[in-house]
């Protein structure tokens, strides 16, 4: 569930099933490494509703983003109360406590500041989730940057605003269920105990796409902002990424493959015909972004056996960028 300090092919004519986010399908799980890119172009969060086409057949594939998810350690849930996991993507660290019913933000760490939620937890989202109607929690606790220092009171709200087909590049997910996350803080003065003259506001919006075969959005955007007047402090932020797969569908869409992978499907092990000179590492990936496995390519077949079945993308790649190939195989 990609995040933020500052803030974090037509229409089918059938009518869209409707999918629901859970705790067991959906929930971040310690050790998970998620293969993100920046998407490039502007994601179109406009449509709204059931059976919404989300159009976002202009983007383009930016740098690569891991987002990591690990357990806190016992300093950080001295500091961090009733955290149970955090999530790490570059420079921002968010705290999350994990409960059979919900997802809960317990701290949020960047270069621009620190939001800890010791007072009043704030809910990112409940389970299960399912198209309807708004759920919104408060959010309390103290804030920290190089400029200031305070508290800050608010609330959290997570809709399920939209279903329907999402578009990335040329790749299209059907069953498609989208959150839109609003975040709205306003920060006071250490000695305003009563929050009654704030002097600067944290607003965060941000959408993400789902979809049943995936633990994590296959699309996230945000729009946020942080704002004190009295210090001059006035940033925003603006972000989107994709999991890496649409990316590398894109990729195969866009031209023919003169190397291809057999056989496939696969049970024990996959090799390569066609000219294979200018390659020399395989990566394969799950269909939620993870790197699953490395190879050589010139080691001959690789062994797959360990790979639970399922589809897979391998990624077989040379000395630049331009030898870079993209195919999809299936693990029987």
């Amino acid at each position: 569930m990609k995040k933020s300090l500052l803030l974090l092919l037509g229409a089918s004519a059938m009518v869209s099933a409707q999918i629901t986010l859970t705790k067991a399908t959906n929930d971040p799980i310690s050790g998970n490494v998620v293969n993100y890119n920046l998407a490039s172009g502007g994601v179109n969060n406009s449509a709204t509703g059931p059976n919404a086409t989300f159009s976002n057949s202009g983007l383009t594939m930016g740098a690569a983003s891991q987002t990591t998810y690990l357990t806190p350690t016992s300093t950080e849930i001295a500091t961090f109360p009733g955290s149970t996991i955090k999530m790490i993507d570059g420079a921002t660290t968010v705290y999350y406590k994990a409960s059979s019913a919900k997802l809960e933000i317990t701290g949020m760490v960047n270069s621009q500041a620190t939001l800890n939620f010791n007072v009043d937890n704030g809910t990112h989202i409940n389970y299960p989730t399912t198209y309807g109607p708004a759920q919104t929690d408060t959010a309390k606790g103290t804030f920290s940057s190089s400029s200031a220092n305070g508290l800050f009171s608010g609330t959290m709200t997570s809709i399920a605003d939209a279903y329907g087909t999402l578009i990335i590049g040329n790749q299209t997910y059907s069953n498609v269920l989208r959150i839109k996350f609003t975040q709205n803080l306003n920060l006071y003065s250490s000695f305003d105990i009563t929050y009654s003259n704030p002097i600067g506001a944290i607003t965060n919006t941000a959408y993400s796409y789902y979809d049943a075969s995936h633990r994590y959005a296959l699309l996230n955007s945000t729009i946020g902002n942080i704002s004190i007047p009295l210090l001059s402090i006035n940033q925003n932020v603006i972000t989107s990424f994709a999991l890496s797969e649409a990316f590398l569908a894109v990729n195969n869409a866009a031209k023919k493959e003169s190397l291809v992978v057999y056989p496939n499907p696969a049970q024990d092990f996959i090799g390569f015909k066609g000219n294979t000179d200018n390659y020399s590492k395989a990566n394969i990936y799950s269909l939620d972004g993870k790197l699953v496995k490395t190879s050589e390519v010139k080691s001959g077949n690789i062994q797959i056996s360990d790979l639970p079945p399922a589809s897979y993308f391998i990624e077989v790649s040379g000395k630049n960028a331009a030898e870079t190939k993209n195919t999809k195989f299936i693990k029987k």
